[in-house]
């Protein structure tokens, strides 16, 4: 839903009512993760993309009816046939898309969790797409990691539009909520969008009930030390992959936000120190990557003894030769770090792509990272078999 977000807040708040189709499950080779969302406007037109191309077309035409029937849909998508190929994915994929409908008197609570997506703050939206009881199905609670579930078990209606438990949006009771608001909360920490299977009334081992939990956590963080050339086209690429990009340098005359246009932060600072700092906080995370581009041992090895003995962190990269690289790794012992420590080292940096201009070498960077995280092997497709998309 967050690519979607401006336009659907504009037609949100304009009071206008808009068809959204989600995708929360894929199996096999689907294009599009759980998550990714699109609109049907009031004028008409399509925003946004549920599979790369495939069943828009079919989504579109089920968000027109679910604008006027005002019921929601869970609809699966499978492998194209030539009897269906107009709806099927022809990349062999499947996915399931719950399509419902949007607007200020069915989600009163958009503008507040707008807000908080806008502001960085963590928050999820629970919602239930599949369930026994037609009248539960839509219901939906926001979780936020300050906010305790509600407990107390106070009568509540049938009907949806008025379905509270001590005014606040409930599931129907407190079981319900508890489990969901407990699963979200985790999903929140990972920034991880998942459809989550429980009984009816939320029993842990049970089946019937199926909920979408988007969970917009703040933007992951790249952490780029070393204001160099290098360090702007990375920055560039960072931001466009989504990230939160802080560019550190000790060297104040290097160190400007003039040179990194692109990054949200630059800061001024001893790159060990700052990391440090920046850990004591709290502000680095299993999704955090560290790319270290200064291949200058004053900078680099007191930094990577912080970045290599960080507990969570998704990646640690850093630049240089073989030559470089080879006397980083002495150092490194030199000081302690144990092979272990620095088998999490990606060095050199990036991905063998023959990469030549800093625009090049920040692609070749950000192929790792993706590789990495998604347990890619950075193969040609072309000379693969199999699954495209893991």
């Amino acid at each position: 839903m967050r690519e979607v977000l401006p336009e659907l807040m504009a037609w949100w708040q304009a009071g206008e009512t808009v068809g959204v189709g989600t995708v929360v499950a894929t199996f096999q080779s689907a294009p599009r993760p759980p998550g990714a969302s699109m609109l049907v406007g009031p004028d008409e037109s399509a925003v946004g993309s549920v599979s790369g191309g495939c069943v828009e077309g079919a989504v579109y035409e089920l968000g027109q009816s679910v604008v006027e029937s005002g019921v929601p849909v869970l609809q699966r998508y499978g492998i194209s046939d030539d009897d269906a190929f107009a709806v099927g994915l022809t990349c062999g994929g499947i996915l399931d898309v719950y399509v419902e409908k949007v607007s200020k008197q069915t989600f009163p609570e958009l503008a507040e969790i707008a807000a908080d997506i806008e502001a960085g703050r963590p928050v999820a939206l629970a919602t239930v797409i599949e369930h026994p009881d037609p009248s539960v199905l839509g219901r939906r609670i926001v979780v936020r990691p300050e906010e305790p579930a509600v407990r107390d078990e106070r009568a509540v209606s049938t009907d949806f539009s008025q379905h509270f438990r001590h005014g606040r949006r409930s599931l129907g009771s407190s079981r319900m909520d508890d489990a969901v608001h407990d699963d979200a909360i985790g999903l929140l920490a990972s920034g991880t969008n998942a459809t989550l299977t429980y009984g009816p009334d939320g029993e842990r081992r049970g089946e019937g009930m199926r909920v979408f939990v988007w969970a917009f956590a703040p933007k992951p963080r790249m952490l780029v030390f070393g204001a160099i050339d290098f360090a702007a086209a990375v920055a560039r690429v960072g931001a466009f992959l989504g990230y939160h990009v802080t560019v550190c340098d000790a060297r104040p005359v290097f160190a400007t936000k003039s040179r990194f246009p692109e990054a949200d932060e630059v800061v001024v600072d001893w790159p060990h120190r700052y990391l440090q700092a920046e850990q004591d906080a709290g502000r680095v995370d299993q999704r955090t990557v560290v790319a270290v581009l200064t291949h200058d041992p004053k900078f680099d090895v007191a930094l990577l003894e912080v970045a290599l003995r960080l507990p969570e962190v998704a990646y640690v990269g850093a630049m240089g030769s073989r030559r470089t690289h080879e006397d980083r790794l002495a150092r490194l012992r030199e000081a302690g770090v144990t092979d272990k420590e620095i088998d999490r080292l990606s060095s050199p940096i990036g991905l063998d792509l023959g990469a030549r201009t800093p625009e090049e070498t920040a692609i070749s960077i950000a192929a790792e990272i993706v590789a990495l995280q998604w347990g890619g092997t950075g193969d040609r497709l072309a000379e693969r078999d199999g699954r495209i998309h893991h």
